[in-house]
């Protein structure tokens, strides 16, 4: 184990030069001297342990800085951070210099960029490989999941602070104040300063101010419209289907941003810079910083509440459940019909496919809006769903966005970069369409096939990539509820439900009602599902009598039907279906008919 000595969040590269020198020298025992460290591709030799030991049973991970756009010029170079966000292109793979012999001495390039020794010309290597992710703040991340995780104050961690940020510290004794110095062309003076442990570590790479930094990030990427910060994160010892595209993670690894590495030198000595792949070029590292990582976890809704882990037991949810859905009612005018169905439609997810069915999806169609009420109603609404779940995004449905919006991704086989799209989403993302500014007008060829690729989103949960030469569907699962006038032509909804108000809402939430709401939300969502036959036989039953007496019954209404009746189980906290909830969603239904007869 890595001694006290070691600072594993100031200085992570010490601990994994010493994990590997200790290990190889202890192989190289073992095997008589012969090529001790071929066992340690592609596979841990301890260091990872050693981080995970002190992240997650000491209680380390509240110690490391959480980066992004607003502490990027803050954070010293080759320290410990972690990073929150998805892959939003995978750019494959890195070969470098894994390891190599220095002497009578092995020593390792992993996780950082160059070597932290220069390298004998010839000397005994090993080629090594790494995975490359370009990950970006999660689209739609609503701000109440930033403030449930925060880091240290990085104005009291000086092992993390840059240099030159320390002494900015010391000269004017103001802790609120974190400039830098800049030479008289405005930009930052940079020089190589040796670390004790005998890294060579940029002193002031990224020394410029938060504010002035976000614009130049990424330098426009025009691969991600709007964007002004992103990470290229590259990741060790990990089967290639641990991480898809579109994942939400955090990333806790060595972090770098050195401007110095913008443009390796083709006559650079270094046998690290010979191996940099031409991604380099399209993510310079002045502009976009490289995240080594050591450890990560993928990110479910459960990670963003603040609340600890609470058993979910049925009476604890029910008295939730009817706080919610009161409040969602006074949201909706005392609507008591649309809030019941829009908490079953909060509550739905996509379970399972079967061939090109989708089981567990629940789109909402609120129809009798107009402009007036969307902007009453449909902006109260919008503000509840921001305020509840991780991601959402409200999306203006008009001629104009159909037509000159980029919703499909596509790559551009140019760069070999994937460009975003507005439906490159993460899973579980929340979208509020507003056809109520709808006006007549005529569609493009662009605005056609938004519209196509819109309805094919709604049916089937599924995101056409546009890959130029071929396209590809890309399976996902988002929640969409559309706000219109009658029912939506372009958005074929699961369920449609006419919106009848009776009162101007004037309601208000608490910090403790929204944390519970979301712990509810959360909760249910991830409660397994099960069914007994012989409730089963009774429901299937019921509807070969429904279909009989009403010819117009398709087998997609009676399989919603079914879905509400299984998220209405859950939502009272019960993991198997009763006939109490399968006639609560047949009174629905018969409520709901009345209203659009």
């Amino acid at each position: 184990m890595v001694g006290p000595q070691y600072d594993l969040v100031g200085n992570p590269l010490g601990a994994v030069r010493t994990t590997f020198e200790k290990a190889a020298a202890a192989a190289a025992a073992e095997s008589g001297g012969r090529d001790p460290v071929a066992a340690f591709r592609s596979k841990d030799w301890g260091a990872s342990e050693v981080f995970r030991s002190f992240l997650f049973d000491q209680g380390g991970i509240d110690k490391v800085p959480l980066l992004d756009a607003s502490n990027l010029g803050l954070i010293k170079p080759n320290t410990l951070v972690r990073f929150r966000g998805m892959v939003q292109d995978m750019l494959g793979n890195e070969f470098y210099a894994g390891a190599f012999k220095d002497g009578s001495t092995w020593r390792t390039n992993k996780f950082t960029d160059f070597s932290p020794f220069a390298m004998p010309h010839p000397c005994d290597s090993h080629l090594w490989e790494r995975h490359l992710f370009h990950c970006v703040p999660v689209p739609g991340q609503n701000s109440w999941t930033l403030e449930s995780t925060p880091g240290p104050d990085l104005r009291q961690m000086s092992n993390c602070m840059s240099p030159e940020q320390r002494e900015k510290r010391k000269r004017d004794g103001d802790d609120d104040v974190m400039d830098v110095s800049e030479n008289g062309n405005g930009e930052s003076s940079s020089s190589k300063k040796p670390k004790e442990d005998g890294i060579q570590i940029s002193s002031n790479s990224a020394e410029m101010p938060a504010t002035e930094a976000v614009p130049e990030m990424n330098g426009n990427d025009h691969h991600i419209p709007g964007s002004s910060f992103s990470c290229l994160v590259k990741i060790y010892d990990m089967p290639e289907s641990q991480v898809k595209l579109n994942d939400v993670a955090e990333f806790i690894g060595v972090y770098t941003f050195d401007p110095e590495l913008a443009a390796p030198n083709d006559n650079s000595d270094d046998i690290m810079f010979d191996l940099i792949e031409d991604v380099t070029a399209q993510l310079p590292p002045s502009k976009v910083p490289r995240l080594h990582c050591l450890l990560l976890r993928k990110l479910s809704s459960q990670d963003f509440l603040a609340k600890q882990p609470v058993e979910p037991l049925p009476s604890l949810l029910k008295g939730i459940r009817q706080s919610l859905l009161s409040h969602l009612t006074q949201l909706l005018g005392n609507d008591d019909l649309a809030a019941q169905c829009l908490l079953l439609h909060l509550l739905s997810r996509l379970r399972t496919r079967v061939d090109v069915v989708t089981v567990g999806r629940l789109s909402l169609n609120f129809t009798g809006f107009n402009r007036e009420s969307a902007s009453i109603f449909g902006n109260q609404l919008n503000t509840l769903i921001q305020r509840l779940v991780p991601y959402s995004q409200a999306i203006p449905l008009s001629i104009e966005y159909l037509n000159t919006t980029a919703l499909q991704p596509r790559k551009d086989n140019k760069s070999g970069r994937l460009v975003t799209g507005v439906l490159q989403l993460p899973q579980g993302t929340h979208l509020t369409f507003d056809e109520t500014i709808m006006q007549s007008g005529s569609l493009t060829s662009k605005g056609v096939e938004n519209t196509v690729l819109l309805k094919n989103l709604m049916e089937s949960l599924m995101v056409e990539y546009d890959f130029e030469y071929y396209k590809l569907e890309m399976a996902t699962d988002v929640q969409m509820l559309t706000l219109s006038e009658g029912k939506s032509n372009i958005l074929p909804s699961d369920l449609v439900v006419p919106f009848r108000p009776s009162t101007v809402p004037a309601v208000t939430a608490t910090p403790e009602e929204l944390e519970s709401w979301r712990w509810y939300l959360a909760t249910v969502r991830s409660l397994p599902q099960s069914n007994e036959p012989e409730i089963l036989q009774t429901i299937q039953d019921e509807m070969v009598n429904a279909m009989r007496e009403d010819r117009s019954l398709g087998c997609s209404e009676l399989s919603r039907w079914l879905t509400m009746a299984q998220i209405t189980a859950s939502s009272f906290g019960e993991k198997s279906l009763s006939m109490e909830h399968w006639q609560m969603v047949k009174e629905l239904e018969r409520l709901r008919k009345q209203r659009i007869q």
